[in-house]
């Protein structure tokens, strides 16, 4: 985790002290590139220790579209509990349904993005065409004076990203994300890390991510992103038949928060250790050993799914998340 390290330099060398949202500055960096050879083992940070079970299971809620901190809880995840019940801009809005809730955050966009078709009444052949993509019929509507049909259904992004991988593996069209426009008031807390893109090599058998997050706390945020990010990576490999390889993690504002900044100083005198492997449990199937194509996977796993081999790493370090 040599690179975590540059990037911390950086931010502390070329960074620039800004107000936010939280009360809290932040010394930030405009646009930053982290890559990782997954061959070469898990980016988990060394230099204190990863809170890994608890990172696994905030990506297993959001694989299962969870929209309470309760849910997150539940799975051994409690990054939620303040966002949820603590954010005094959340508390006041009219769109929290009561304590824990978060409403359609990460999960349930990568999951049950809401995608809705406003069509002319007379327009025989596109009501055919979206009720033959699953759409279903809300009911009639008028607009500008038309008659129309107002129509929805719930996109599975991620899902569509794995039979695109198991149908067109050379599109470079797969991807899912989580910032809609439509729905960011509703959330206790819009999502950082929007932007996930697979890339296959179907010579190599080789799949690669690309991650883009708008806003990143590089003390408390990027080491979680990072495991989950990669861990997501070997779970869609491992269910289309591929072998994990680049991870590249693109961050827009990469920041340091001032309550951070001593914890950050100490990592920096410390020497990073070999990176850990990352295992899966031999309940997933692996598409290339059965031929058999499982992406209901994608709801079954556990948390305890995932695991860390030879992890080692100096002594925990703590500091406060600002929200």
């Amino acid at each position: 985790m040599k690179a975590y390290l540059d990037l911390v330099r950086s931010i502390f060398e070329q960074g620039a002290w800004q107000e936010n949202r939280t009360g809290v500055r932040t010394l930030s960096l405009p646009g930053a590139c982290l890559r990782f050879d997954l061959r070469e083992g898990f980016p988990a940070v060394t230099t204190k220790r990863l809170a890994f079970k608890s990172a696994m299971g905030e990506l297993v809620g959001f694989l299962r579209a969870a929209d309470s901190a309760a849910d997150f809880r539940a799975l051994g995840c409690r990054v939620w509990d303040q966002n949820a019940n603590e954010n005094r801009a959340w508390l006041d809005s009219p769109w929290r349904d009561g304590p824990d809730d978060l409403g359609p955050v990460y999960g349930v966009q990568w999951r049950q993005w809401p995608a809705y078709k406003l069509l002319p009444a007379a327009d025989a052949a596109r009501i055919e065409a979206a009720l033959g993509q699953g759409y279903r019929v809300i009911g009639p509507v008028e607009d500008q004076g038309r008659p129309c049909v107002l129509l929805y259904k719930a996109v599975d992004q991620l899902r569509a990203c794995l039979d695109t991988l198991i149908r067109d593996p050379g599109s470079r069209r797969i991807l899912f994300h989580g910032w809609n426009w439509a729905q960011l008031e509703e959330m206790a807390l819009p999502p950082c890390h929007l932007l996930y893109q697979f890339l296959a090599n179907p010579a190599t058998r080789e799949l690669s991510l690309c991650l883009y997050i708008r806003s990143n706390d590089v003390g408390l945020g990027t080491p979680f992103n990072l495991a989950e990010g990669a861990a997501l990576t070997h779970l869609v490999a491992r269910l289309t038949g591929y072998e994990p390889r680049w991870f590249t993690y693109f961050i827009g504002d990469a920041h340091i928060y001032e309550t951070h900044v001593d914890m950050l100083r100490e990592q920096l005198k410390r020497d990073p250790l070999p990176p850990p492997r990352l295992r899966l449990s031999d309940r997933i199937p692996a598409y290339a050993d059965t031929g058999r194509y499982e992406p209901e996977w994608l709801e079954r796993l556990e948390p305890g799914d995932f695991t860390l081999e030879d992890y080692r790493h100096h002594a925990p370090l703590t500091a406060p998340m600002a929200v």
